[in-house]
């Protein structure tokens, strides 16, 4: 049975109840129902400070995270080279603009709790020219059966703290220069995963092997502390053949099922969890959804039938539970998955074709992309799967029939009504061309008629003269606010977002630069320098996300050579003051699914943008 939680549950967890759940979570192996609700507190990295120092003419821009598990009246002292800088203690941001600095100043921050100044930071991660280069390695390239060369590109990024030591790790998919689309035919080089942290050092490389296809579509990786024991696991689907970090071969490694297409249409699928500190492969069981029959998928030739999506939700309102899902253009099936103790144990398993789902509209409404939240606000997570959306027990919660579709938005989009809105574009010629509407019942607000196979859809507040989000989408001619009115001329992009500038409202992020929206015309706030965006027309940088410092947005593009994750991060001071984006948990459930097939920016759980409410602060505790 659910118990209703309103939003005033996001409060900071006292320091007692968070150490006693962090201690009986280490030894649990799952929190039951009744205990997750009455603690209504969730699981959360253990972060250092993640403070950085971006350099400019001017001097050194000093931010830092103010941590969920941090008081409500915390501030802050900031130190060069163990002097303080500050004349006094910093209470309504988390940054600081140190003038006339050198690129190369050394900094820490101590916070003050109750008059006391606590220890040292970590020191400061330098940005010495706007950006911070992480060193990285092609895998070398190799030849497929059909005498076809291949090299290798860094393709998308996830971060999780991989061996427990406060600071967040990359993981790097590297994508072979012949991968393809579900719908071409033709072999592919091997999907190689990499674990790197911060200075570059390579903690494990993972080979998923020839029979695993290569694309956007096929390794859809989830990185998050899945057991609660301070260590980000790796998630993917593997195959016989798949080599982890340990050099261990998971299944047959001379099994070769790549038919003459290209495509891998039979034998063994596994889904395994990887040591995120080692990449050895902790778990191997069969991945769920079964491949079965392939034209029980839509098509025999192997299109439909490898749609991955991937993500990560607090199913019981305090843990984190992995999901798996295949198919979306007509059968569609979601498995849930827990990962304690060393084992995997199915949640529960959404089909759309099983007989209590058949015949109700749930089959072809997957986007290329899924989002995750807490939609009917019972303080547990639901699978907002296109125009679908799942509940947190498994079950089927509305189905708002508008179909499949490419890009997709949940979040606090309209901040004058209680809990969230989602906003999708269609790519159906038959069907909406955008809709609106609630995502606790799957009622349409408002909805565009059809048009066409519109590709790009966005909803944030990138305008100061609408109040809450604003939407748009690549067959439209304006911005329109939560009732569908048009509001101002439509933007340069319809692509990606970043939180960037000092002020609380959005900004466009496409290709390889951050715009700042007008109303006559975008206004350039960054070109990144030798740096390539992924993902073909999708032009998405390999991650974007609060990764570091305070609460505004870090970039992170491949260089043009490969050699090296290019991280940016703002220059620009802001007087506003937000808990990390890290300990929202939907934003960072957002962070970890946003690499899954069509990439999409994370949304926090709260309104963020212009005329804000201040922002709530997380109940959350740490292993």
């Amino acid at each position: 049975m659910k118990h209703p939680h309103g939003r005033g549950r996001r409060r900071v967890l006292v320091p007692a109840l968070a150490a006693a759940l962090a201690l009986a979570g280490a030894g649990l192996t799952a929190l039951g129902a009744d205990t997750a609700e009455a603690a209504t507190a969730r699981q959360v990295e253990k972060l250092d400070r993640g403070v950085v120092s971006v350099h400019t003419s001017a001097g050194n821009l000093v931010s830092w995270r103010w941590l969920g598990t941090d008081p409500n009246d915390v501030s802050f002292n900031v130190y060069r080279a163990g002097t303080k800088v500050n004349s006094s203690p910093v209470t309504g941001s988390t940054n600081y603009f140190h003038s006339g600095a050198p690129e190369q100043a050394d900094y820490t921050v101590r916070a003050i709790v109750n008059g006391v100044e606590q220890a040292d930071s970590v020191h400061a991660v330098q940005f010495r020219a706007g950006y911070k280069d992480v060193p990285i390695s092609p895998p070398a390239g190799g030849t497929t059966p059909d005498g076809v060369a291949y090299t290798y590109e860094a393709n998308d990024a996830s971060v999780g703290d991989l061996d427990g030591d406060g600071a967040l790790d990359f993981v790097l998919k590297w994508q072979p220069t012949n991968a393809k689309d579900n719908s071409q035919s033709g072999y592919t080089g091997n999907t190689i995963v990499d674990g790197v942290k911060l200075d570059g050092t390579r903690l494990w490389r993972i080979d998923l092997g020839r029979n695993i296809r290569s694309g956007a579509h096929y390794t859809q990786f989830q990185v998050y502390d899945y057991d609660g024991d301070g260590k980000a696991e790796v998630a993917m689907k593997t195959a016989d053949g798949t080599t982890d970090g340990t050099g261990a071969v998971i299944g047959s490694a001379s099994a070769d099922h790549r038919n003459s297409s290209g495509y891998v249409l039979s034998g063994p699928e596994y889904l395994t969890m990887f040591n995120g500190q080692t990449g050895k492969a902790m778990g191997t069981v069969d991945y769920a959804p079964a491949r079965g029959t392939v034209s029980a998928w839509g098509d025999s030739y192997g299109n439909r039938v490898d749609r991955f999506l991937a993500g990560t939700a607090y199913l019981d309102g305090a843990r984190p539970s992995l999901i798996m899902a295949r198919g979306y253009y007509t059968r569609s099936v979601i498995a849930a998955w827990d990962w304690r103790n060393g084992a995997f144990t199915r949640r529960w398993t959404f089909d759309t074709t099983s007989s209590t789902n058949s015949g109700k509209g749930y089959d072809g409404q997957g986007s290329h992309s899924l989002s995750v939240g807490d939609v009917d606000n019972d303080g547990k997570d639901e699978i907002v799967y296109g125009s679908m959306a799942v509940d947190d027990n498994g079950n089927g919660l509305w189905t708002a029939r508008t179909g499949h579709g490419d890009a997709q938005h949940l979040g606090d989009l309209d901040p004058s009504t209680a809990g969230l809105e989602y906003f999708k574009v269609s790519e159906s010629t038959s069907q909406p061309a955008e809709v609106y509407l609630n995502p606790a019942n799957g009622a349409v607000r408002w909805k565009l008629p059809a048009c066409c196979d519109n590709g790009r859809g966005v909803a944030g507040d990138i305008y100061a003269g609408n109040d809450g989000a604003e939407v748009w989408s690549a067959s439209d001619t304006s911005i329109r606010d939560e009732a569908g009115a048009t509001k101002g001329r439509e933007p340069s992009s319809a692509n990606f977002l970043s939180w960037w500038d000092g002020d609380p409202v959005r900004e466009l992020l496409d290709g390889t630069r951050i715009d700042k929206y007008g109303t006559s015309s975008d206004t350039r706030l960054l070109t990144g320098a030798d740096v390539h965006s992924n993902n073909g027309t999708k032009a998405t940088p390999s991650l974007s996300g609060d990764i570091l410092g305070d609460w505004r947005e870090e970039v992170v593009w491949p260089t043009g050579d490969n050699t090296a994750l290019r991280i940016y991060s703002t220059p620009y001071e802001t007087t506003t003051k937000i808990t990390t984006l890290l300990h929202d948990t939907m934003y960072r459930t957002g962070l970890a699914w946003q690499n899954t097939a069509y990439n999409q920016p994370p949304h926090p759980s709260f309104f963020l943008g212009n005329g804000m409410a201040t922002a709530p602060r997380p109940a959350v505790y740490t292993p």
